[in-house]
């Protein structure tokens, strides 16, 4: 009997984790899709280099202060009219975007609005998850959607080299309108079937009544700092890729463009080699994480003086790689282990949101910054984020499980 019960876990673990899955994979091709038709649209001059950053700043500014509010909301809200009910506006609002070319305030708009419905989807998800699975489980599913989330951005390259940037962008609207859909319906039958239920997790009484210090003793305070410096890197630095491969490494739009899809094909494997290094390591999430930033450190170092294209685009991944399992370590094992605190969902939220603040900055600072410091400069405060992670993430003792 207990071989078949952890079998019956282990399949609505797969059913769960595989709707939310399949919902992230919408999120990220939707929320890659302007970095991805970045050179097309700088080529056929739709908008301008400053309105691209402004949109990508207004866009991780909405999508962070909708990471706050809904992430207090999904502790509250039931997470299927969380998530499909975002999924479905996000959805009109990048069709909106499809058709505001020439228009400075409609893209605005309807850009930074889609930011905000797709804020909806990830905390309500974790703490689904985290309630309704197992802790072995939980870490499975969280991979499993850290991976689609990794995976949506070379689609959306893939798509951005096939069709011209509007259609593209109607393409993403029409993923999250059906994805949308299809989780609420499949949520509605997990529900019929007991695999998703809500409010049967025991809250600790601590947690109940003072929220913020029990956060505090989970290490909250260390955990908003790697979020932010990696929130930098894996959102804005990513975002200027392609433009770093065109202009600081001379390729062309069209292989800029193909260069970012493969780069971005090869970080998919990010939360595989998170988790797998992770276990390797007894599962101490600190020497984990301490050796992720070493690498990025490193490997930066190395980008800034190696002028071959092949190797610095090597090395440039490595970078990205060490930044991205640390990231993902974050929110597939830290996230989820407080599930006990019934603060999940807002918790998950404050460090999105903290992430993708840092992310709106920089993403507004950076091409103001290259042309000050030039991308020898930029790469040395990429360097520099990444030694500082370093040093918080020095380990102080073993990391419980």
């Amino acid at each position: 009997m207990p071989a078949f019960k952890l079998k019956k876990e282990a399949k609505n673990a797969i059913f769960l984790g595989g709707m939310c899955a399949l919902s992230y994979l919408a999120v990220y091709i939707a929320r890659n899709m302007l970095t991805a038709t970045t050179t097309q649209i700088r080529e056929v001059g739709a908008f301008s280099d400053n309105l691209l950053g402004n949109l990508a700043s207004i866009y991780f500014i909405t999508y962070a202060c909708g990471q706050l509010i809904n992430g207090i909301v999904g502790d509250k809200i039931k997470a299927k009219y969380m998530i499909s009910f975002g999924l479905m506006l996000a959805g009109v609002c990048n069709a909106i975007f499809s058709t505001v070319t020439g228009n400075t305030l409609g893209a605005m708009i309807s850009y930074g609005s889609s930011g905000f419905f797709l804020s909806m989807i990830y905390g309500p998800m974790t703490k689904v998850v985290a309630e309704n699975t197992e802790p072995l489980y939980t870490t499975r599913c969280s991979v499993a959607y850290t991976f689609a989330s990794l995976i949506g951005t070379p689609i959306a390259g893939f798509v951005a080299v096939l069709v011209a940037w509007q259609v593209a962008f109607r393409i993403s609207a029409a993923a999250l309108i059906t994805m949308g859909i299809i989780t609420l319906l499949a949520f509605n039958l997990l529900e019929k079937k007991g695999i998703i239920r809500y409010g049967h997790f025991k809250v600790q009484k601590a947690a109940a009544a003072n929220p913020i210090k029990t956060l505090i003793k989970r290490d909250i305070i260390k955990f908003t700092f790697i979020s932010t410096i990696t929130g930098v890197v894996r959102t804005a630095v990513v975002f200027w890729l392609p433009t770093y491969l065109e202009q600081h490494l001379g390729f062309s739009p069209d292989n800029s463009t193909m260069l970012f899809t493969l780069c971005t094909s090869i970080l998919s494997v990010t939360s595989f080699v998170a988790v797998f290094s992770y276990e390797m390591l007894k599962r101490n999430m600190e020497l984990a994480i301490f050796i992720y930033f070493t690498v990025a450190t490193t490997a930066f170092v190395g980008v800034l003086f190696v002028t071959d294209p092949v190797l610095n685009i090597i090395l440039m991944l490595l970078a990205l790689l060490g930044n991205h399992c640390a990231d993902s370590l974050m929110w597939s094992r830290y996230c989820p282990s407080l599930r006990d605190t019934g603060l999940t969902s807002s918790a998950t939220g404050f460090l999105d949101f903290i992430s993708y603040m840092a992310a709106a900055i920089a993403s507004s600072v950076f091409p103001n910054l290259r042309d000050i410091i030039g991308w020898s400069g930029l790469i040395l405060v990429w360097m520099g984020l990444m030694a500082f992670g370093i040093l918080i993430s020095i380990p102080r003792k073993k990391a419980a499980n």
